[in-house]
């Protein structure tokens, strides 16, 4: 076995064209024989301590590399003309001060060298030289290619550089044989100049998969990266000699250079880089004179305490010591002052800042400082669930802004801290079961049918992966095992499933150092221009930078706004933070479902869930964040926790001292805080030592649990609990605390989800004006909020450009639409055409006369340069109908007028802007008029579908009107792609206009079709196959009311209608088509309203049992001790409700015994397909069928 160490190589985070998964590419190479292992990916850094922990795991030396882009230009150079050459160089860190270079270096190339790809220049490279080790790289690398050019002289003075600036000793000349003509045309050359200058030669394979058998993989994923497919693919590597190759091949291939693969060897001795894991790289915070870090927070808490209790009792001041001590222990103080401070900068510039999120919350510090808002005493929540002294790691405060403000609080905190100091987090999109099939589908160009019958196949729910569903699920399998086509699509699929796909930012975290972040880790821009981290959020933190999670929650901008329309309009000052905790009106609409806006509360799941709870304040709506998870759906526990709040069900505790940690969640341990304090309270635990068991039971570590049983059961004993008691008591914890939620987090969402609510009941027209201003840009949102809004009896009025202000405000109990929401226009205009009628109307105030605003069209064009599109797009929204109507003519006149309004307007601002002040005041001029063309006005249809284009909704009418009663019995559109996948192959009712209508011909030359079908609210697509098409065709013409009766199909990226029927809605509304079906029907049906209310379908055909072909009369799903994890739970859940029936289910946990049986909401209808599916999830003999 010949020595060897590949130093050229690429991981999947050669995002572009890589498919080595990491651990099994060390696997691999352990396998070979090799002892050492660089990566080398493409311009980026992300693999860097995945491998660096994997080698080390698996006894292999992790050399850290990059393949850099070398650029002859000034960095910040952007070549438009795209004729750049980009020629490739290895880098390789030879010590932790080469890794730091390496990371500035990839830095410079991700940053102010990023232009189509990173890059680097010489002057760079020099810069950072130090502690690296440079290869020549491939055929596109400098060298080779000055030798591919037959320039000579450049070769060697390329070769003279690298000696110059890495010394002889750290630049080698890298030999390639993939069997290219262009390597074998340098090979000698390479050589000879090699020998002449006295550098190394080293072999490499620029390899970018596992295996020779893997080609064929990696070239699916070029052209899932390229748009391609595999029968017209434009870009692919020449042959399938791009693997991960023995020593003894690569002996083979450098026969006549045997020191090429020696020098690997010797390379990979020198290379010894080092993370260090556990230090911390907090940034000190600058505190006043006098003070320190520790001194300055507890002065801060101590002028808090009288702010925020009127009684300071012991236990708030032992709550305070304690905490402080342990803050100070740590070393933390720094960090609480930190987060205290961009939190009150937030608040100095009005960026609204939630009560708090996740464990922060149960701090009686972050309490008194500000950073939270929820006294952690009055709610019970726990400080060691945050800050856990016996398990030693940075503390995790999650705080939540206003969608608006939080680039404002990221700058801020760049100024405060250096911009080099701050960054956002990278995070990685995978290629997950389903998705990927579809990819690879594409790519094979495979019919759509058919991808998507495989493709609906793979059961649903986290972690369930494409081995899984082979070995389990049997239609899959036969469709594997028959069909050639379908066994090459999931090889292919199987190969690339779990790759990273594509890189993307975090949605709330961010990291600052005491250093430049890029000492310790390598950084790129995100897409909106921030620095961000080249590794993951786990990483970053495990290196020691300081994480925090800062997110942009628009209803915390929602809330504000609402509150600053309810002063203006009202003059009411509502202090959002001192609401009554019990309010009659909010928890009436609650009941009766009325939540379209509530933070939290919007899907029809959760609606559900609250009708059925009934919450009487706020306090019943923090179990309702815990509960609406799919684990306490999945398993019975929302159920049998509403059961024993309406005293339907008994509630009874195993031991008295359970009942003051239970009572308030009716018996049933619904928080990991109770967990927590059942270990204390009956096992003996320290706090932090329970919060510990907590972790230990919610990842199902079976061998920390035998232990911790045992010392729960002795603690137990101690306080003359019996052992069976005490065993019962630890079953319960263990299999509820994988649904745990942690109730810091359920208090404080569920605080904004009353301060939601209550703002909705009592002030509805100012709650939905903030709400459409904070979607206007989304028109599915905006049509949804706009439909409740008429449905609640809200008039929403149209824009116009003397009423309207730049986002939607309040008129005497209607809603004005803002003019930044109209097409064409934004922010920027709209502030402009607000700010120059504020300046007319001020004028026309001191002049004595009638304050108007914009009097014509010209005006508006004089006073705001506005464009020709942005005002056409205003008079068709019937932005200027008021001036229309006060020159006598009609909405058609003053569109055609815009093109000469806009020229004299143009002039007219020119021309003021260059008259000297006060130099024709007293002479009159000529006032500019405008002729308008004697066009005919539009008719209703082209009026409304100008509103409709501009706005996103209608103004003048809408065509649905006519049959809005009727329509209350058809499923809402938004519902449906809001929920699709709760409503996969179900059947519904839809009504609505044709929006949009597009024909195809089949394979078969039969005609078909696919209809944009849009109602009040939203648009779904509607595909009407050919066997229906001929009979419906006339009726799907664009502007056409139809009822359609049809079958959903759901996946993860879209809901679509296929269609079964369709009539024309004015003859369903006047009676003159009857469907009796349609008839019969007295409200539309809402899956998750039948699965809560105990509404149970008659039994279907498909409910037969896999065995006999009869319907089964019962299933029985045996959990063992692997399928107890949340993960499980969710999927468990998912096929449960996707194939409700009337079929009951029990769980049965064998590990212990308990029987649970589920509510109606998680019966099914026993098809082969769920029986398939749980088959799959939990195994073949796990899931026991009862026959009737």
């Amino acid at each position: 076995m010949t020595p060897f160490v590949h130093l050229h190589t690429h991981t999947e985070y050669s995002l572009f064209d890589g498919i080595s998964r990491i651990k099994d590419l060390v696997a691999y190479v352990k396998e070979l024989g090799q002892e050492a292992l660089a990566i080398t990916d493409h311009g980026v850094m992300y693999g860097s301590v995945y491998l660096y922990k994997e080698a080390l795991k698996q006894g292999i030396k992790p050399i850290i590399g990059c393949e850099v882009y070398v650029t002859e230009r000034e960095l910040g150079a952007q070549d438009l003309g795209g004729k750049e050459k980009l020629r490739h160089l290895i880098l390789l860190a030879e010590t932790n001060e080469g890794y730091r270079n390496l990371s500035k270096l990839d830095t410079i190339a991700n940053t102010v060298g990023y232009w189509r790809k990173p890059r680097v220049n010489r002057a760079a490279i020099a810069q950072y030289a130090d502690g690296l080790i440079a290869l020549s790289a491939c055929i596109n690398g400098e060298l080779p290619q000055a030798l591919l050019a037959g320039d000579e002289a450049k070769a060697r003075e390329i070769i003279e550089w690298y000696i110059q600036t890495f010394g002889r000793e750290n630049y080698f000349i890298e030999l390639q044989d993939h069997g290219l003509p262009e390597e074998k045309a340098v090979r000698e050359s390479l050589i000879a100049l090699a020998r002449e200058y006295g550098v190394g030669i080293v072999a490499t394979n620029d390899f970018h998969y596992i295996q020779r058998e893997d080609a064929g993989a990696q070239n699916v994923r070029l052209c899932i990266s390229t748009g391609q497919t595999l029968d017209n693919q434009t870009f692919k590597f020449a042959n399938d000699e791009y693997y991960c190759k023995s020593g003894d091949e690569m002996a083979a291939l450098f026969s006549d250079v045997p020191e090429a693969l020696s020098n690997t060897v010797a390379i990979a001795e020198r290379c010894q880089v080092d993370f260090v894991f556990g230090e911390h790289h907090l940034p000190a915070f600058q505190v006043p004179e006098g003070f320190t870090a520790q001194t300055y927070l507890r002065k801060l808490c101590e002028e808090a305490l009288p702010t925020r209790y009127d009684v300071i009792s012991n236990e708030v001041r032992e709550r305070l010591e304690y905490e402080l001590g342990i803050i100070e222990s740590m070393g933390f103080s720094d960090y609480f002052l930190i987060v205290m401070d961009f939190i009150a900068y937030a608040r100095s510039q009005d960026i609204a800042v939630g009560p708090g999120r996740g464990s922060a919350a149960g701090s009686i510090v972050a309490y008194l400082l500000g950073i939270t808002n929820l006294d952690p005493l009055v709610h019970g929540l726990l400080f060691e669930r945050f800050l856990n002294p016996e398990r030693i790691s940075m503390p995790d405060i999650d705080t939540d802004i206003g969608y608006k403000g939080r680039a404002d609080v990221i700058d801020y905190l760049a100024r405060k801290y250096g911009s080099e100091h701050v960054a956002q987090i990278i995070t990685f999109g995978t290629m997950a079961a389903k998705a990927v099939v579809r990819d690879v589908g594409r790519v094979m160009n495979l019919p759509y049918p058919d991808v998507d019958r495989i493709a609906k196949m793979i059961p649903g729910g986290p972690g369930v992966t494409l081995a899984d569903t082979l070995a389990s699920v049997k239609e899959f399998r036969t469709a594997y095992d028959s069909e050639p086509q379908i066994r090459q699509l999931i090889d292919y699929a199987l190969a690339l499933e779990g790759l990273s796909r594509h890189a993307g930012t975090h949605a709330a975290g961010i990291v600052i150092s005491k250093d430049p972040v890029a000492e310790h880790v390598p950084l790129q821009k995100s897409a909106d221009d921030y620095l961000q981290t080249q590794y993951e959020k786990d990483t970053v933190e495990e290196l020691g930078l300081l994480k925090m999670d800062l997110l942009g929650l628009r209803n915390l901008t929602v809330i504000q706004e609402t509150v600053e329309l309810i002063r203006n309009n009202r003059g009411i000052i509502v202090d959002v933070d001192h609401l009554p905790e019990t309010d009659p009106e909010t928890c009436a609409m609650l009941c009766e479902g009325d939540t379209v806006g509530v933070f939290q509360s919007e899907s029809s799941g959760f609606t559900a869930l609250l009708k059925q709870l009934r919450p009487e304040g706020f306090a019943d709506l923090i179990p309702m964040v815990a509960l609406y998870r799919p684990g306490p759906l999945g398993s019975g526990m929302a159920e049998d926790f509403i059961r024993r709040r309406h005293g339907d069900a008994q509630v009874e505790y195993l031991h008295p001292l359970l009942e003051p940690i239970l009572k308030e969640t009716f018996g049933v341990i619904l928080y990991q805080e109770q967990v927590m304090q059942i270990s204390s309270v009956l096992g003996g635990f320290t706090l932090g030592e329970a919060d510990l068991l907590r972790r230990a039971m919610g990842k199902k570590k079976e061998d920390v649990l035998m232990a911790q049983r045992d010392k729960f059961l002795a603690g137990a004993e101690q306080k003359g609990i019996p052992t069976m008691i005490a065993n019962h008591v630890f079953d319960q914890m263990v299999y509820f605390a994988g649904y745990g939620f942690n109730k810091s987090h359920s208090a404080c969402y569920g605080l904004i989800a009353w301060q939601t609510a209550y703002l909705k009941a009592h002030y509805r027209p100012e709650f939905m004006a903030a709400m459409m201003s904070s979607y206007k840009e989304n028109s599915d949102k905006l049509s949804h909020y706009i439909a409740d809004c008429r449905l609640h009896g809200i008039r929403v009025l149209g824009p116009d450009i003397n009423q309207s202000a730049v986002d939607f405000t309040v008129e005497k109990e209607a809603i004005r639409f803002g003019l930044s929401a109209v097409k064409n226009v934004g922010d920027g205009l709209a502030e402009a055409i607000v700010k120059a009628r504020e300046n007319i109307l001020q004028e026309e105030q001191a002049k004595g006369d009638t304050p108007v605003g914009f009097r014509s069209l010209i005006d508006l064009a004089e006073h705001v340069a506005v464009n020709k599109r942005a005002a056409e797009s205003l008079v068709r929204a019937g932005a200027m109908d008021h001036l229309a109507d006060a020159e006598g003519i009609h909405r058609a006149q003053i569109y055609e007028a815009v093109p000469e309004a806009i020229r004299i307007g143009t002039t007219e601002r020119e021309n003021a802007n260059s008259l000297q002040t006060g130099l024709f005041d007293n002479i009159p001029l000529a006032v500019p008029t405008l002729t308008y063309l004697n066009v005919p006005a539009w008719d209703l249809a082209t009026l409304l579908a100008g509103e409709k284009e501009t706005l996103g909704f209608y103004v003048s009418g809408h065509p649905l009107s006519p049959y809005e009663e009727i329509l209350r019995k058809a499923t809402p559109i938004y519902e449906l792609r809001e929920n699709g996948e709760t409503y996969d192959q179900r059947k519904v009712w839809i009504g609505g206009t044709v929006t949009a209508l597009r024909r195809l011909l089949t394979k078969r030359n039969e005609q078909m079709g696919f209809a944009t079908v849009e109602d009040f609210g939203a648009n779904i697509e509607v595909v009407v196959f050919p066997n229906l098409w001929e009979d419906v065709a006339a009726l799907l013409a664009v502007d056409a009311a139809v009822l359609i009766d049809g079958r959903t199909q759901a996946n993860e990226r879209e809901t679509k209608i296929i269609a079964q029927a369709v009539y024309p809605l004015e003859l369903v509304a006047n009676q003159t088509v009857v469907v009796p079906e349609w008839n019969a029907m007295k409200s539309a049906v809402i899956p998750d309203e039948a699965q809560t209310t105990g509404t149970t379908p008659q039994a279907s055909e498909s409910e037969v049992s896999l065995a006999t072909g009869r319907v089964p009369k019962a299933i029985d799903l045996h959990i063992d001790a692997a399928h107890e994890g949340v993960s499980v739970s969710q999927a468990l859940a998912t096929i449960l409700t996707t194939h409700h029936g009337t079929i009951p289910v029990t769980l049965i946990v064998e590990r212990t015994g308990l029987t649970v049986p589920m509510n109606e909401a998680y019966y099914i209808d026993g098809s082969r397909e769920v029986i398939t599916q749980l088959q799959a999830l939990l195994g073949n003999t796990k899931v026991g069928i009862k026959e009737a």
